[in-house]
Parts: C-alpha cells; structure tokens; sequence
C-alpha cells in the first residue's frame, strides 16, 4: 500500500459512513452472493476482500467522483439536463454503470456479471439506497452502484481466492 492509499482509503469510508453505508453492509452482500459456492465461507474473509478492494486507487477515485455527483445533484448544482438525469436516476443514462466498471474490471469478467446480477436484484444496502433516492430529496444516483460495484469485486476476490 503507498501513503496515497491509506488516507485516501479512509476518506471514502468516512463518505460512506456520512451516506449511511457500514462496510458490513458491503460484506454481506459479498457473503451472499459467495457462500454456496465457497463451502465454509466466514464473514471474516469477505471483510478481508472489501478492504483488498477499498485499497485500490482506481475504487477511490470512482467513489470520489461518484459522491461528489450525487451531493452535487441533490444540491441542484449540476446544468440541465445533466440535473435531471442524475437527481431522477434516469434508467437511460447509464454513466453511473460505466463509471463503476473501473471497479468491477479489477477482477475480470466475473467482477462484470457479479455486478450485473447485484445492479438487477438490488440486495441489501443497494435496495435500501436505491428506495431511499427515489422516496426522498436524497440523491444514491452513482451512491448504489459503487456500493454494488465494491461488492461484486469483493466476491470476486473470494472466488479467485477460493479457486482450486
């Protein structure tokens, strides 16, 4: 780890935290989606590949831009129509995937349809952030798909770990 990755490591747990997401949140969804493929599965060795995946620059910065966008939209400080788009999670804009592909892309193809399947069927916290962006004034546009983002490359470092 270089002296970038740990403070700036800290700073995007802390954004979570302020967005009400726990890395336990995180974890389980990695457990879930690891466990009747990794027979004796611990929560332990989830909470060890979120942090592997928290340690990655390229996580950082997509959680930087991504909460910086979501703040910025819930403060109506984006032009039109980007606005819009962003405070409504148009289903045709689609930035918020691609943005979050840097993440999923650390462990290969199985990261990309982990995400697929936790972006589809919206598992804990991500359903929760999800319902909460379209209930109130709060904006989780970027905010539900890094959190499904870390989490697909989480368990994707569980398979490749596990792997024979």
């Amino acid at each position: 780890m270089d002296k970038y990755s740990g403070p700036m490591k800290d700073l995007c747990i802390k954004l979570f935290k302020e967005r009400g997401v726990e890395l336990s949140d995180i974890t389980e969804i990695v457990y879930d989606l690891q466990k009747k493929y990794v027979p004796n599965l611990k929560m332990e060795v989830c909470a060890e590949a979120v942090d592997r995946v928290l340690s990655k620059r390229e996580v950082h910065n997509a959680i930087l831009t991504g909460i910086e966008l979501d703040r910025l939209a819930e403060e109506h400080k984006l032009s039109e129509p980007l606005q819009t788009l962003i405070n409504e999670d148009n289903a045709l804009y689609g930035i918020d995937e691609i943005l979050v592909l840097s993440i999923c892309n650390i462990y290969g193809s199985i990261g990309l349809t982990n995400f697929g399947y936790v972006d589809k069927t919206k598992p804990g916290i991500i359903g929760r952030l999800d319902k909460l962006g379209k209930d109130t004034d709060v904006c989780h546009t970027f905010m539900d798909d890094l959190i499904g983002a870390i989490a697909a490359a989480a368990a994707s470092s569980v398979a490749h770990n596990s792997a024979l």
